[in-house]
């Protein structure tokens, strides 16, 4: 990484996660200028490991990070180190500006900054997040299995957690917390399921040495358990896209929001795509990848599209103003426009 950062290119991509390094390999690999803007804030960062990415089982988020990076320089990208503050469009396209003053124009955005995960105030869950706290089964759920797995309800999703650890797990316990415990069909489905339902607010995360030794309760009571699930609200990194008329929306599932785009990863600004969680916030990392390279080759499908249109005009019309000065420019150099001339007399 570096803090270099080029007057202009192709693609700007904000984030450098696994969506954001896909898909500028991708535009690269497209003989496409492309920067990588990343704020080193990935979510994952707290985890032992990546999971269910096939060929990189078990690697160290930083490591697959990493060797993103470097596979992005291999053709030509870069990835520089910064936080982006705003985007603005003007008659020359995007202007990105960051934190620290500098800026960098594009013809097209591929917003890949992900989500934050707010957690609930409880003491001790921040510490252990991505340890022993965790919040999905598919990433977290084999190197669980068989423990003690406490669920903190904190959401609409909470009966449905406990229900998806109960497949690692035999020993599974809700905690109602804040929430109303569970009610009719959804109280008969844990009771079938051998799930534990635990009412009273949450004071505590309880630690032993460095693990998860239990739930402590506002009465006082400890419920033993070796993992708790939480699902945090996860916040879109988008507040710089305002300028563009762009803003989160609530998620669908109430987990919390999310940038709304089409198929194409293409959202309701010109020139502008996303991916990634920032649009799919439970999306692991081998979809978030993907979806990145998607978006990519939608990028580079419509500069495509509109170089085409461009030369296809200069095509019909050889003479028009725009063509004249490029073709001068090429052909004339610092001669066009008598500026050699001009450059004599001042000197004589």
């Amino acid at each position: 990484m570096t803090d270099e950062l080029s007057s202009s290119c192709d693609v700007v991509v904000v984030g450098g996660g696994a969506a954001g390094l896909s898909g500028a390999l991708m535009l690269a690999r497209a003989r496409r200028s492309v920067v990588v803007i990343d704020a080193g804030a990935p979510r994952n960062a707290p985890a032992d490991g990546v999971h269910g990415l096939l060929g990189r089982e078990g690697m160290p988020p930083a490591e697959l990070l990493e060797r993103g990076r470097a596979e992005v320089g291999e053709y030509g990208g870069r990835v520089v180190t910064g936080e982006v503050a705003a985007v603005e469009r003007d008659a020359a396209g995007l202007a990105v500006t960051l934190a620290d003053g500098r800026a960098v124009r594009a013809r097209r955005l591929l917003v890949t900054a992900g989500v934050v995960d707010e957690l609930p105030d409880v003491p001790g869950l921040r510490e252990r997040w991505g340890k022993d706290v965790l919040h999905c089964p598919y990433c977290h759920g084999w190197e669980v299995r068989d423990r003690a797995i406490g669920v903190l309800a904190v959401g609409p999703m909470a009966v449905h957690q406990a229900q998806m650890f109960r497949q690692w797990s035999a020993d599974v316990t809700l905690f109602t917390h804040t929430s109303e415990p569970p009610a009719g069909e959804q109280a008969e489905q844990l009771a079938a399921r051998g799930i534990r339902v635990v009412t009273g607010e949450v004071a505590a995360v309880e630690t032993a040495g460095d693990r998860l030794a239990g739930v402590r309760l506002a009465d006082g009571t400890v419920v033993a358990r070796e993992a708790l699930a939480v699902a945090p609200r996860m916040v879109a990194r988008a507040g710089f896209l305002a300028g563009l008329g762009l803003r989160p929306a609530e998620h669908p599932s109430g987990a919390g929001e999310y940038l709304p785009v089409d198929a194409a990863g293409r959202t309701e600004a010109p020139g502008v795509w996303a991916a990634g969680n920032v649009t799919d916030p439970v999306a692991q990392v081998g979809a978030a990848a993907a979806a990145g390279a998607a978006a990519a080759a939608q990028i580079n499908a419509d500069l495509i599209a509109e170089e085409t249109r461009r030369a296809v005009a200069a095509y019909r019309d050889p003479f028009a103003p725009g063509t004249e000065a490029r073709v001068c420019e090429l052909v004339a150099g610092d001669r066009r426009h008598g500026l050699n001339d001009m450059e004599r007399n001042r000197a004589s």
